[in-house]
């Protein structure tokens, strides 16, 4: 805490970016994911259909629904 407080333009922190895996790479569309892998295809389409009957839970209802107890 000592050294935050004694922070100034000389001594502080700077944000910066340094490209490295994962940033230049292609990113994969989860249509090609998909279409590589027809079990991935099903379990979307189930998760949709459970969507639409309101058979899921939001992370809102996920959240109320924990207690201490759970993480024991």
């Amino acid at each position: 805490m000592e050294y935050i407080s004694s922070m100034d333009r000389e001594n502080s922190v700077c944000r910066f970016n340094i490209p490295g895996k994962g940033q230049e790479e292609e990113e994969t569309s989860i249509k090609k994911e998909v279409e590589a892998k027809p079990e991935l295809k099903k379990v979307i389409q189930e998760s949709r259909e459970e969507y639409r009957q309101r058979l899921g839970m939001s992370t809102s209802d996920v959240l109320k629904s924990l207690s201490p107890k759970d993480f024991e």
